[in-house]
């Protein structure tokens, strides 16, 4: 308070010197009342500035009252862990998403009849599916971080027909060491390129039909799965999986140990600012005992046959992607094929009479996808199988005829495919597709689907 009002005496005395120097040679002359005035006037001026700093101090001292006491500014800092407490609790919070996928199928052949040629059926193919409206196979997804050292994720499948399935159930462990990643649990294995991709992720409304021969659609993996990425400039992925392989083309055994095999390789690298492209081969071994099909003889009755032996399948793919200047937003395109190679050794039974069973079997798919504008795609893809000559046992020493194992006889399915669709967002997709389908032995299926595919709350981004 004091300096305050030692401010304003000075201020005021400074005033009056200035006055004073600044009066003219001649004030001597002027009238006693003209001084008395200016007197009063500086006096005013102090006094104004006094009740002015008085004001100013009167002001502090409120806001200082009302101001909390030192020891509760004190406990002020206390308040921040709470609140970062709940952030943290709720990180582990699952995050759940829903994928929407419906169709409508207009179908020149009866899909209830619908079987693939020459490939010993797994019980799991789907073909075309059912005609007119249905829902197609939609997918609900939790995942979350465990604890620091792990994550987790489960996706159910549900299908139109109302049954519900667990399309994978995984733990994740990243940075086992450099580069390393480990997962177990039920997931998509990682062998070819499409497999590890969920369906509402595929350019097409349905698999290739290699998918469909060889593993009776996307193939999974009860087990344990572990891949490395290599600290180098250029894409290097190297992996393994085992499982118990009671998936096509294996069974359910029974046994303990290990039932499936797998290793995989994936190279690869950008070329320039607008081109990427990858690589890659994968190997499968399974096992299988007693693996039955259901098949109609050549009377036309019920009947199967079942499979005991080893299955190894070889598979390579490619991809390539431009966009220019890396920007895919408003236009791409995207080139992608795989090679199917199968050959599986040990007998065929049916009823009481056994028999040595060979087959070497092959197929694959080249498609191209492209985007023209934001929003828009266009997409080609064709599908090949080579079922080959199997040498079967029972009818090499005549105790069955091939027409008594019809499905087996030898034959190359095809199928030719176009598809258009259209993304309002991110989150939504329509497609139209159109195919030709000759992977029966008796006719061309010509087909039409109109697809949906809408994608509710938190979804992780795609692979490469």
């Amino acid at each position: 308070m004091h300096i305050h009002r030692t401010w304003a005496t000075r201020l005021g005395s400074g005033l009056g010197l200035a006055a004073a120097l600044a009066w003219p040679p001649g004030a001597n002359a002027q009238s006693a009342s003209d001084i008395d005035q200016l007197k009063n006037e500086i006096s005013e001026l102090r006094q104004s500035y006094e009740a002015r700093i008085q004001a100013l101090e009167r002001r502090l001292q409120q806001l200082q009252q009302a101001a909390p006491p030192p020891a509760a500014a004190a406990e002020a800092p206390a308040a921040p862990p709470a609140t970062a407490t709940a952030p943290s609790a709720s990180a582990f919070n699952p995050a759940v998403s829903l994928i929407l996928n419906g169709t409508y199928a207009n179908l020149s052949q009866d899909p209830a009849r619908y079987r693939l040629q020459g490939f010993m059926p797994s019980g799991g193919e789907v073909g075309p599916g059912k005609r007119s409206f249905q829902l197609g196979e939609s997918e609900l997804g939790l995942a979350a971080t465990i604890d620091p050292t792990f994550s987790g994720h489960l996706t159910f499948s549900l299908t139109g027909d109302d049954s519900v399935s667990v399309e994978e159930a995984v733990f994740e462990r990243q940075g086992l060491f450099d580069g390393a990643t480990l997962k177990g649990g039920r997931f998509l294995s990682s062998i070819g390129y499409l497999n590890s991709q969920h369906a509402h992720a595929w350019d097409f409304v349905d698999a290739p039909l290699a998918y469909q021969a060889f593993f009776g659609g996307p193939l999974k993996t009860d087990g344990l799965h572990l891949h490395w990425l290599a600290p180098t400039e250029r894409f290097i992925e190297l992996g393994a999986e085992i499982g118990s392989g009671a998936t096509f083309p294996g069974n359910d055994t029974g046994r303990n140990g290990i039932g499936s095999a797998a290793v995989f390789a994936h190279l690869g690298d950008d070329i320039g600012d607008s081109a990427s492209w990858r690589a890659g081969l994968s190997y499968l071994r399974q096992r299988a005992e007693d693996r039955r099909y259901e098949d109609l003889d050549a009377n036309g009755d019920d009947h199967g046959a079942s499979f005991s032996g080893h299955s190894r399948t070889w598979v390579a793919d490619a991809i390539y992607k431009w966009a220019p200047g890396g920007n895919a937003t408003r236009e791409n395109l995207k080139l992608q094929g795989e090679y199917f190679r199968r050959t599986e050794d040990g007998s065929l039974s049916q009823g009481t009479a056994l028999g040595d069973y060979r087959s070497t079997q092959s197929g694959w798919y080249v498609q191209a996808v492209y985007q023209f504008m934001p929003q828009w795609r266009v997409g080609a893809r064709y599908d090949r199988l080579d079922s080959g000559s199997p040498r079967i046992g029972l009818v090499d020493n005549g105790t069955l005829a091939a027409a008594d194992l019809p499905v087996l006889q030898g034959a190359k399915p095809s199928r030719s495919t176009l598809m258009v669709d259209y993304s309002l967002s991110e989150f939504s997709r329509f497609r139209l597709q159109l195919a030709s389908d000759r992977s029966r032995a008796d006719a061309t299926d010509r087909q039409l689907f109109l697809q949906y595919i809408m994608s509710l709350g938190a979804h992780g981004a795609h692979s490469f």
